[in-house]
């Protein structure tokens, strides 16, 4: 599915957050990017993809691709392939995927905060109506 893309940034005061979420859109970019940050601290550190995957028990291999692909195109990630049997694939952040670790450490820290009580509260309605 293609995604539409603004051609520059000043459509609206609101248009460089949207041109963001654009960028960093999709179900398991942001938990990507986390992990990235997380595990992989350094700009040379890299993870493989069966490390991601097994960080992220619930996405599929094809999301992951995918997903990892499209950071790639936007010029967040890096991809290198070992000429190696097997093949060894491993993913870095650009010095561009490095500059959302304040976002990405802030939507860590609010989820933190904010998305358990969210979780309980909604939960809650329903063992009143019982």
């Amino acid at each position: 599915m293609a995604r539409t893309r603004h051609r520059s940034l000043d459509c609206s005061p609101g248009c460089a957050v949207e041109a963001t979420l654009q960028l960093i859109d999709g179900k398991w970019k942001g938990v990507i990017l986390y992990h990235l940050l997380a595990e992989a601290p350094e700009p040379e550190d890299a993870l493989r993809f069966n490390a991601l995957r097994r960080r992220m028990p619930n996405v599929t291999q094809r999301m992951l691709t995918n997903q990892l692909r499209e950071l790639e195109a936007d010029g967040f990630v890096h991809r290198t392939v070992y000429a190696e049997v097997p093949p060894r694939v491993e993913y870095r952040l650009t010095e561009r995927g490095r500059s959302l670790e304040p976002v990405i450490r802030a939507l860590k820290a609010w989820g933190d905060a904010h998305a358990k009580p969210v979780t309980a509260s909604m939960s809650a309605p329903e063992a009143d109506a019982a």
